[in-house]
């Protein structure tokens, strides 16, 4: 079953202040099964990113189609769903990790995974014990669980954001360089979460630097450069 099919994908940005526009993407086309998982690999400032965002429905694409198989919605063009449906499946079916952590004020880290796990319709007494379990794996200290993470290093912050959006175990998971400011260890921690996730039929989209990270994970990638996809590189030792 195809989960994912992007086809003829555009997006533009547009400075208004210079009265300039410029493409940053176009002609991307990729599918994916379900439990599939797709390394997009190329420069810096080829469009990695705006994938992403676009899937996820922060940048508006400007062409194409986007088209995810919905558990609630059946297949539907994300480019074209309503802001409302766009706002269910962030909840319960597409996660999203980034670099950085935007999350509400004056919330702690338990709290924010707990929130989604509750958004989930967990019961109170479950979501207290899966946070806690997401938050003991991903190694961020007890003493900081109770704590605002405006305060955190740059890894716990990104180490937290992972455990929000997998505690879900989402249909859909984007990770935008998930492991980019982590340690060896902690890289291990989210891989072991990142392979449970597949092997339980999560499909997968995310942009790493880190090719080593990425064998024996990804089953493809999609290259910006030559705009196809191809098989993972094999990695120097």
């Amino acid at each position: 079953m195809v989960m994912l099919e992007v086809k003829d994908f555009g997006k533009r940005f547009t400075s208004h202040h210079l009265n300039t526009t410029r493409k940053a993407v176009e002609g991307i086309s990729f599918s994916l099964k379900q439990g599939g998982f797709i390394g997009i690999v190329g420069k810096s400032g080829s469009g990695k990113s705006t994938i992403l965002k676009s899937i996820y429905r922060t940048y508006l694409p400007d062409e194409g189609e986007i088209w995810f198989d919905s558990e609630r919605f059946g297949k539907i063009d994300l480019l074209k769903a309503e802001e409302r449906q766009v706002i269910w499946l962030r909840k319960h079916e597409i996660g999203y990790v980034s670099q950085f952590l935007n999350v509400m004020p004056r919330t702690t880290a338990r709290e924010l995974v707990e929130q989604a796990l509750l958004g989930m319709g967990e019961t109170p007494e479950a979501a207290k014990i899966e946070a806690e379990r997401s938050l003991r794996h991903f190694d961020l200290d007890e003493r900081l669980w109770d704590t605002f993470p405006n305060t955190f290093s740059g890894g716990e912050k990104l180490r937290l954001n992972i455990a929000i959006a997998t505690v879900k175990k989402p249909r859909l998971l984007l990770l935008d360089e998930p492991t980019a400011s982590l340690d060896y260890q902690s890289k291990l921690k989210v891989r072991e979460v990142i392979e449970k996730l597949k092997a339980d039929g999560t499909t997968l989209v995310g942009i790493f630097h880190d090719l080593e990270f990425m064998e024996g994970l990804c089953d493809c990638v999609y290259d910006m450069n030559e705009k196809a996809l191809r098989g993972m590189p094999e990695v120097q030792r």
